[in-house]
């Protein structure tokens, strides 16, 4: 015989780790819908009416936690009124500390109230704005790692024999099933967005001219683009209105990102088909206002055209609320500010022309405002006035394009690039069709 000594548990202890169980079974068959899902708004309804089910409750709801406010929101709310969730979901806001809910997102600890009419943390605004009568509540906080992300509430359950401890357990699975489901949307909005940027860059860029220099008889225009992200507001163009003529444009667009891409497209094209039917950059400016203003969103243009004759090197100019020109002389560099109109879309006008002369070897530089108003990693601007005192003391020296990017980029170092930068120079007096 064994003298070892058996031991013996009670039937009702055996009756409870049975209850465990089955309450286990019940709450964890939930599991696999849970760990499926990976869209939020599928996920949070799906759990709740189950969660609701096994409960025999007469209402549950998910609040979120939003970090810049502070507050809980509504995110589901699962009730047998529809209007009652709809009310729920679209008015009421809860602030820390507010309420039972409230109370569990501050202290982080759940809570299982028999009646919460008792109980001093019950805030009966909701029950009064929807006529509806909270009798107990069971509110448990929704945790990761990374902290709160709401709280989960039972509402007028008639199944009191559930275990506390299983139903907890659930929620730390829910909890990481929610920020799963939020990480794969960030995700999926991320290469969302990543592709439309590629689409816009690709669709913006087929809109410059294939070559960022061209050249008729004496005159040499060459150009620089440089998108501060991946798609930008800048763009420029050169177009032939007329044989013997020129046109050179640059235009800054308000905004950046995709929306200016695909507006500063659909700006080029009407320019493209004005400019090649009308001579005067002044009437091209009044048809283009004309149709920027009907643009959405109050978006804009600024911009300065000017055609250039190649037999006398006159420049007819028209600007609509851009920066100045540059004029290279043999003198030196100056500032050449014109009569102007505001920017492109904003109001109706007539815009004004003006006349610059070129004389042999001279130059003349169209910039946008990021050149000038790029920054060093101190904050310090380079302003207008640097910009032509660099155009100045290299003018014996091949200036470029290229060089006064150079330039500017070298000030900036160590910064962020803030907007797009485009430079535009015209040349007169090159030898015939050679830069």
């Amino acid at each position: 015989m064994s003298n070892k000594q058996q031991a013996t548990v009670s039937e009702t202890y055996v009756k409870e780790l049975e209850k465990k169980l089955d309450d286990m079974k019940r709450l964890f068959g939930l599991l696999p819908a849970i760990s499926s899902a990976l869209e939020l708004d599928e996920l949070m309804p799906l759990v709740m009416e189950k969660a609701k089910k096994i409960m025999d409750a007469e209402a549950c709801s998910i609040l979120l936690y939003n970090e810049d406010t502070k507050t809980l929101d509504f995110e589901v709310a699962i009730n047998n009124d529809e209007s009652v969730s709809e009310i729920l979901k679209k008015s009421i806001t809860l602030e820390t500390g507010q309420g039972i809910a409230g109370w569990v997102a501050a202290n982080w600890q759940a809570l299982s109230i028999e009646d919460v009419r008792e109980d001093p943390r019950f805030f009966k605004g909701v029950d009064r704005l929807t006529g509806f009568t909270t009798r107990n509540m069971i509110a448990m906080p929704l945790m990761t790692r990374s902290g709160l992300l709401g709280v989960v509430q039972i509402i007028n359950y008639n199944n009191d024999d559930l275990d506390p401890e299983s139903f907890q357990l659930l929620c730390g699975q829910f909890a990481i099933a929610i920020e799963n489901a939020r990480f794969h949307k960030s995700a999926i909005e991320q290469e969302r967005h990543k592709q439309q940027l590629e689409i816009a860059a690709s669709l913006q860029k087929s809109f410059l001219p294939e070559s960022p220099v061209f050249s008729r008889g004496r005159a040499v225009v060459e150009a620089l683009n440089i998108s501060a992200s991946q798609v930008g507001g800048d763009v420029y163009d050169f177009v032939e209105p007329v044989d013997g003529k020129v046109g050179i444009f640059i235009g800054d667009v308000s905004g950046k990102g995709i929306s200016a891409a695909l507006y500063m497209a659909k700006f080029i094209s009407d320019f493209r088909y004005i400019s090649r039917q009308v001579e005067s950059p002044e009437i091209v400016f009044n048809k283009l206002n004309d149709l920027a203003s009907r643009a959405p969103m109050g978006m804009f243009v600024t911009a300065i055209y000017g055609i250039l004759d190649l037999a006398t090197g006159e420049i007819l100019v028209s600007v609509a609320g851009h920066p100045p020109l540059i004029h290279l002389t043999r003198e030196g560099a100056m500032v050449t500010e014109l009569p102007a109109g505001p920017p492109l879309g904003i109001v109706p006008t007539s815009y004004p022309v003006s006349s610059v002369n070129l004389g042999g070897g001279e130059r003349l530089f169209f910039l946008t405002d990021g050149v000038f108003e790029a920054r060093d990693k101190g904050g310090e601007m380079l302003g207008f006035g640097r910009v032509v005192d660099f155009v100045n003391e290299h003018r014996s020296n091949d200036l470029t394009v290229g060089k006064l990017a150079g330039h500017v980029e070298k000030f900036s170092k160590g910064a962020d690039q803030a907007d797009d930068l485009t430079i535009v120079e015209v040349r007169w007096g090159a030898s015939e069709g050679k830069p």
